[in-house]
Formats: structure tokens, C-alpha cells, sequence
């Protein structure tokens, strides 16, 4: 049955490749199976990104629609149409290098070329959450992760330890099997993958124990993420190879970790600058003096010259933001006043009389 690839991930037939990735991004962070996502939803999201997120792929569905990526692509010919017998009879596409990689991923018969070493994993995707100095200063962080990681008692071979790995018997060693298929040029034969060996062309005489073959297992471990500097909300960042391990040896996926920042009732952010507000007494303003105000830092303290204009800005350098290569942007205190809501009999008495001085 013919998927159609656009609805699936909620995206018009005109959206750009930027697009489509964030789309996809989100659709598998929300149905991700090791989130309780549906495992058959989740295949179809990935399926579809695979297809349209690759222009000459995209290319190939827009004109045959998901039928160009089925294995078998049914009986009758490419997409149920019989093309006949007379053309590319016999051609092996698995002895064309990147060609024959390329017919293979078009039509669905594998690339031919593919290795267990090319194999990876699956990347993770989490959300931090950080308070307002942790991401003024950076820090690290350890999150649990719950996820597939390279077999400890065989090392990721998927022997058990001791034993020897043998040649496949299905592939004799080469990592790859031929198929011949009917496609849209007629009858092609392919390379493909050995599904028994999953083209390692060796397989072990003794499967290990703990992860029976495959050289993976889920496990829940600790990482430490080293968080730089003045991070803000929505950024994320990438750490290599701290995705899922990759069966038999292959290469591990990434862990990207989406910041989200706290806010801070005491702050607030422009670029490297700490903004905050200091309320000080309306004598303060007229007469001068000094004042306590909250930083980073803790407490510092402020001068103020007499007639100090009430939303003056007094800014404290190196006191904000610190940068990743060092030294730090400043903190800018703006001045309110005081004013009471409630005066006594004298301070009333006091304030008419400075009144009529034109205070």
C-alpha cells in the first residue's frame, strides 16, 4: 500500500529541507518508543524523513510515490506495472561502487556496499533544565540514560569471550548477498547485505551469553555533561557518540540535550549583560549615599552622587555573563524609588515643607 510520505509528518509537498528535519526532530522526540511512543508510528516517521530528506530520494517518491522504496515492489514490476524484459537484463549494480548503492537505495534492494561498520546507532534526544547562574557560568551536569551500549562481556563482537568468530556460511565471508529483482529497467541483480551476518561476513561460533550475538544490551548509566557558559533556552547541544550503540562494533548515535533555562525573579538576560532592578529610598536619590544591590556574585555595593536621577543605570562591569574563551559581560542595575504608600503625621510635615523649598 502506497505511504504518503508528506502527511505522515504533517509537512506541504513544497517544504524545504530545513522543514522537514525540524518536523522530524519533533515527531520522533514525541513517539519515540523509549519515550511510550508507538513503535509503528515511530517506524513511519523515520521512513518518511529517510525518503524526503534526501533531495534524489525525494526526487523518486514525488514521481513513483513510497512503492519505489518497498523491498519487492510487488510481482507485476516497479510499482505493480510491468516494464517487460528488455532492458538492463543482467546488470549487477552491486559491482558500480557508489552507483550501484545509489539504484540500490532507490529501489528498495539494498545498497550493496553497506558494512556492520557503517552500521549506527540511534541518537537520544533529552531535555535539561538549568538555573539562571548554572547557565550564566556553565557546569556539568550528570543525567541517567537508559539505552542500548556496547556489551561489556564480549566487548560488542557478540562472542563469547574465548570462542572464534567463523565465516558466514550465507555469504562466505563476503558480507553480501546477490538477489536478481524486477525493477522499472527490467531485470537487475543486486547486492545486498547479508541479513546473517548483517555484512560483517563473519559470524560467532559461539554467541555471547549476555547479549546473544548482537553486541549490544539496554543499560542505565551515568554521563557527565560539561555545559559551556551562557546558554540560553532552546539551545541544544551535541555530544558524539553518547546515542545508542550500534550492533556489532558499528558506530554509536549522538545524545543532543535541549536547554531550557529557569527564570530568576532577581534577573533577567540581554546577551552577556545581567539586567536587574535595585529599589532605593527617594533620599538615597537627592542626598547620595550607598546601597546593597543582589549580582551573580552575591551582595555588592552601589555609590550613589547626590541627585542621582530616579531609573538611573549604574552598570557593574565583568559582573555579568561569563564568555567560553573568558572574562565576562557586565551587570546593569537600573534605579527605582520608593515611594510610600503610607506617611506619618511628621514625615508628611517634613515632605510639605520640602515642598515649598520646590523640593
Amino acid at each position: 500500500m502506497s505511504k504518503d510520505y508528506y502527511k505522515i509528518l504533517g509537512v506541504t509537498r513544497s517544504a524545504s529541507a530545513e522543514e522537514i528535519k525540524k518536523t522530524f526532530r519533533r515527531l520522533a522526540h514525541e513517539h519515540h518508543p523509549d519515550k511510550g511512543g508507538d513503535p509503528a508510528k515511530f517506524k513511519d516517521i523515520n521512513e518518511a524523513y529517510q525518503a524526503l530528506s534526501d533531495a534524489q530520494k525525494r526526487k523518486t517518491y514525488d514521481q513513483f510515490g513510497s512503492a519505489a522504496f518497498e523491498q519487492g515492489a510487488g510481482g507485476g514490476g516497479f510499482g505493480g506495472f510491468d516494464f517487460g524484459n528488455g532492458f538492463a537484463h543482467g546488470v549487477d549494480f552491486g559491482d558500480l561502487g557508489n552507483l550501484g548503492e545509489m539504484f540500490g537505495e532507490m529501489f528498495g534492494m539494498g545498497g550493496g556496499r553497506r558494512s556492520a561498520e557503517q552500521m549506527r546507532g540511534a541518537d537520544i534526544e533529552m531535555d535539561i533544565t538549568l538555573t539562571f547562574h548554572e547557565a550564566a557560568f556553565g557546569v556539568k551536569k550528570k543525567i541517567s540514560l537508559y539505552r542500548h551500549v556496547s556489551c561489556e562481556h564480549c566487548r560488542g563482537e557478540g562472542a563469547e569471550p574465548g570462542t572464534n568468530m567463523v565465516a558466514c556460511s550465507a555469504c562466505h565471508g563476503s558480507g553480501h548477498t546477490r538477489r536478481t529483482q524486477r525493477t522499472i529497467f527490467g531485470m537487475i541483480q543486486t547486492a545486498a547485505v547479508c541479513e546473517i551476518c548483517s555484512g560483517r561476513g563473519k559470524k560467532p561460533a559461539t554467541v555471547c551469553r549476555e547479549c546473544k550475538g548482537i553486541g549490544i544490551r539496554r543499560s542505565e548509566s551515568t554521563v557527565e555533561v560539561p555545559l559551556p557558559p551562557a546558554m540560553s533556552s532552546g539551545e541544544a547541544l551535541k555530544m558524539s557518540g553518547q546515542g545508542e550503540a550500534a550492533p556489532y562494533g558499528g558506530r554509536a548515535g549522538d545524545l543532543y540535550l535541549r536547554v531550557s533555562v529557569k527564570a530568576d525573579p532577581r534577573f533577567a538576560r540581554d546577551g552577556h549583560d545581567v539586567l536587574s532592578t535595585a529599589t532605593l529610598p527617594l533620599t538615597t536619590f537627592a542626598l547620595g549615599g550607598t546601597a546593597d544591590v543582589e549580582t551573580l556574585d552575591g551582595k555588592h555595593t552601589i555609590h550613589l552622587d547626590a541627585g542621582t536621577p530616579i531609573g538611573a543605570i549604574v552598570s557593574l562591569r565583568g559582573l555579568g555573563i561569563a564568555f567560553v574563551r573568558g572574562g565576562r559581560g557586565n551587570h546593569r542595575v537600573t534605579l527605582a524609588a520608593d515611594v510610600p504608600r503610607k506617611l506619618s503625621k511628621e514625615q508628611k510635615r517634613l515632605l510639605e515643607e520640602l515642598r515649598k523649598e520646590g523640593i
